[in-house]
């Protein structure tokens, strides 16, 4: 039977199976999954299922829903695609042959658009000077998945704990590791291009790999 894999910032919390023809996702009480996050509708999103295929449903959300970092209305879902609705991710898994690592899951990041509630003051926006920069995830479940690095300020990491930052700056990204006292294998420490990643600024150059517990991923820009 295949399932959802709900996330938040990178810590699995629960599966869900797609065990009928629709599954609805918002804030409001009565929905198959409730979410208690300002940036959610409602009603959100639904996950419909139809004969062999399966669809991600966005409902008019104010804040949209994402499919692998891109907003999406009706879209077909396959195995290892990644939802973002709100500050939560579901990964899709349609194989239950296939093991999930829960610590290789990384966060995606929110559009800056997004509306915490009709009064709020929308927050600065990005540096807009330097090109839009992105990684592409190179092995593991979700291998050749793209998340833009819109934020001036995008952590990654896994199983919950923030192993480093991306810094989105005037002329150029730069990564900076993040001290953990949580970090208990020495394969956890954050690489980059082979070599450990300190809590100093390194500049981000195109077609460098970071490497989390295992996990690469390319540094790129978008044309």
């Amino acid at each position: 039977m295949a399932k959802l894999i709900m996330t938040l910032d990178g810590a699995v919390v629960r599966e869900f199976p797609i065990d009928k023809d629709s599954i609805s996702i918002g804030r409001k009480h009565g929905n198959d999954i409730q979410l208690n996050d300002l940036t959610v509708s409602g009603r959100h999103a639904l996950i419909v299922t139809m004969g062999e295929h399966t669809y991600v449903d966005d409902l008019g959300s104010t804040n949209g829903t994402l499919l692998n970092g891109a907003r999406v209305a009706k879209t077909l879902i396959k195995h290892g695609d990644v939802i973002q609705i709100g500050n939560y991710q579901f990964t899709y898994y349609e194989d239950e042959q296939t093991e999930y690592e829960p610590t290789m899951f990384i966060q995606a990041e929110i559009e800056d658009t997004q509306v915490i509630d009709p009064n709020a003051v929308k927050a600065p926006s990005a540096p807009r000077g330097e090109r839009l920069a992105g990684v592409r995830i190179l092995n593991g479940p979700m291998a050749k998945k793209v998340l833009e690095l819109r934020k001036p300020f995008n952590t990654i990491g896994f199983n919950g704990i923030k192993m480093a930052m991306i810094a989105r700056n005037a002329d150029n990204y730069t990564i900076s590791g993040l001290k953990s006292n949580k970090l208990r294998r020495a394969n956890d420490v954050p690489m980059l291009n082979g070599k450990p990643i300190t809590t100093a600024a390194t500049v981000l150059k195109e077609h460098d790999i970071i490497e989390l517990a295992g996990t690469q991923m390319e540094f790129f820009y978008f044309d």
